[in-house]
């Protein structure tokens, strides 16, 4: 599914490369970096939010649990659009118009990996008495990623997917009447910073880490970071004058 994500975000990011007037080679490209920066990226977070568990276990590290973890996804990309930024730099290419091709394919990418985690049974969520609640039964899950088993649980794996596909509408359609480079990546930042701001709430899983004595998790912290950035850009980018 990770698989899946990443082909197709590369793919839509493409043809909105040709439909902003972008060769879509340069896509491609930048999509080899974009995938490996992300994976590293998503790894590294997730092993600083457990550094506790692996200071204490250092030989952990390479276990074929840590491994197989996907990791965190702010992690994956804060460091892809690092990666990127660097990239367009390099290629003297416009870094908010490349910024916004590839925006609607990220959503979409999110969209498709959160199904990996629900068929993974990782980033799961609290239990629910609510009718929608989801149950699992997999003893291999619940040895490899430590999902409850038997418990009607908050479906955050469909929840997030599903803000991330209506995320990727609303992006793509802007891409075509926005009215400033940068303004559909800025419309991701405060989409998905906030809609992961409120699905963490729901969450049940404790790797993704929590900050100031457990108020909030790590992807809420960062999430109130990128809204502040998000509003940064927008009064930067915006032609002056325009409300």
């Amino acid at each position: 599914m990770l698989a899946l994500a990443f082909l197709a975000a590369l793919l839509v990011s493409a043809h909105a490369a040709q439909r902003q007037d972008i060769n879509k080679a340069v896509i491609y490209d930048l999509g080899v970096y974009i995938a490996i920066s992300a994976l590293v990226g998503a790894k590294l977070l997730f092993l600083i939010t457990e550094y506790r568990y692996y200071t204490l276990h250092p030989s952990e590290l390479f276990s074929l649990t840590t491994l197989r973890s996907g990791g965190v996804y702010y992690g994956g990309f804060i460091l892809a659009a690092s990666v990127g930024i660097w990239f367009t730099w390099q290629r003297r290419l416009p870094v908010w118009k490349i910024a916004d091709i590839c925006s609607p394919g990220i959503a979409l990418g999110q969209c498709i990996g959160r199904l990996g985690c629900l068929a993974a049974g990782c980033c799961y969520g609290n239990p629910t008495s609510q009718s929608w609640g989801l149950i699992f039964r997999s003893e291999y899950s619940h040895q490899v990623v430590g999902v409850p088993l038997e418990v009607p649980l908050h479906p955050t794996q469909l929840y997030e997917s599903g803000v991330n596909l209506a995320i990727f509408g609303l992006l793509w359609v802007n891409l075509q009447k926005k009215r400033f480079d940068g303004q559909v990546f800025i419309l991701y930042l405060l989409g998905y910073s906030i809609s992961r701001f409120l699905i963490e709430i729901f969450r049940g899983d404790t790797a993704r880490g929590f900050l100031f004595n457990g108020a909030l998790s790590t992807s809420q912290f960062i999430s109130l970071l990128l809204l502040l950035i998000a509003t940064a850009l927008f009064f930067r980018l915006r032609p002056h004058g325009q409300h």
